[in-house]
């Protein structure tokens, strides 16, 4: 399965987790001030602050918690000032690696970042290595295993909800939307009676690398450790992995 994919459901088994729930949180908080900061606190203006605000809200997270984060990043209350950047890199096998990241202190993270990549077998890389590699995309990830339609009517219901391509892997079904269609093509999965287990704005790699042995282990050490640091908002790659080389590493 392609790397946006597994990386995806991996993300999804990994957020059941406690210990993984409190950096969501923390994640999407970050989320919520950026979006305050670039479009205004006004969902119906402010379309990226109106999506971030449904994940909280599918997170779980008080209505309290999400007024007061929008508060502080208004300037209503004291808070502290966080950047978007985008980082690059390649991880082992010559994967491309592509990181969104929200920090407040941009040379630690660098530093902390750059790091990782070379702990587990990558490099950072500089400004536009990799990103052309990638399409901003929608994506809506429905596992198999418990499947409330057959694979016809989900297909369906995705592309009159107005989904671009609706993909069946081994173990889950993903549909693929347009950035601005992602919230339309969510509401028109409900809508036909679909639990959806992941539905998120992603990055696509156009192509894929195929890993195997040392270098597919490797290459999951490094997602895992990018994806557990506190500034990392999202990180995405062009890596292919076997289900059955999965399940070998573990």
């Amino acid at each position: 399965m392609s790397g946006h994919s597994k990386w995806a459901n991996i993300k999804h088994r990994k957020a059941k987790q406690d210990a993984v729930r409190g950096r969501i949180f923390t994640r999407i908080g970050k989320e919520l001030m950026v979006a305050v900061k670039n479009g205004g606190q006004d969902p119906e203006v402010n379309l990226r602050l109106k999506g971030v605000i449904q994940k909280a809200r599918e997170n779980n997270i008080p209505q309290d918690n999400i007024q007061r984060i929008i508060d502080k990043a208004s300037g209503n209350l004291a808070g502290v000032n966080y950047e978007e950047i985008v980082y690059e890199g390649y991880g082992p096998g010559g994967v491309a690696v592509l990181l969104n990241i929200m920090t407040d202190n941009r040379n630690r993270t660098a530093g902390e970042i750059r790091h990782l990549f070379s702990k587990n077998g990558g490099n950072l890389g500089e400004t536009g290595c990799v990103a052309w590699m990638f399409d901003h995309k929608g994506l809506i990830v429905i596992g198999k295993e418990d499947l409330t339609k057959d694979e016809d009517e989900i297909m369906m219901a995705a592309l009159e909800g107005g989904a671009e391509d609706v993909q069946v892997e081994e173990d889950a079904i993903e549909i693929i939307t347009q950035p601005d269609d992602l919230e339309n093509v969510k509401q028109a999965v409900v809508e036909a009676g679909i639990k959806y287990d992941l539905a998120e704005l992603t990055m696509l790699p156009q192509t894929t690398v195929e890993l195997t042995g040392d270098d597919a282990r490797k290459m999951l050490k490094l997602m895992d450790a990018l994806e557990d640091h506190d500034d990392v908002q999202g990180v995405w790659a062009n890596f292919d992995i076997s289900e059955a080389e999965v399940a070998e590493i573990g």
